[in-house]
C-alpha cells in the first residue's frame, strides 16, 4: 500500500512537472503525447501519452466527452468532463502498468 501511494505522488507530480512545463507555450505538446483539459469548473490542461488511448479506464473518460460535448470541445481541445482527482486516479494507475 505504501509503495503504491508513493507511486500515485510521483505521477501527479510528473503531471503537475509536465502541466507547468507546457502551459508555457500551449503549442508544445512532444512527440508521442497529446493535450487534454481537465476539470469541473476552472479548465486545466494536461499532456498524457497517446498510450492512453488503448487503455479501457482513459477510454471511459473519452466517451464521456464524447457524450457531453460531442466533437465540439469548448477549450478547442479534448475536454474531459470530470475532476481533477478522478482524472489523476485514472492515470496513476495507467503509469504503474
Amino acid at each position: 500500500m505504501g509503495i503504491r501511494l508513493l507511486n500515485m505522488i510521483s505521477s501527479v507530480k510528473q503531471f503537475h512537472k509536465l502541466h507547468s512545463i507546457l502551459t508555457r507555450n500551449h503549442s508544445d505538446v512532444p512527440k508521442g503525447h497529446f493535450a487534454v483539459y481537465v476539470g469541473e469548473t476552472e479548465k486545466n490542461r494536461y499532456v498524457v501519452p497517446i498510450a492512453y488511448l488503448n487503455q479501457a479506464s482513459f477510454q471511459e473518460l473519452l466517451l464521456k466527452a464524447e457524450e457531453e460535448f460531442g466533437f465540439q470541445h469548448p477549450m478547442g481541445g479534448l475536454t474531459l468532463p470530470c475532476n481533477e482527482n478522478a482524472f489523476f486516479h485514472v492515470t496513476s494507475q495507467l503509469n504503474s502498468l
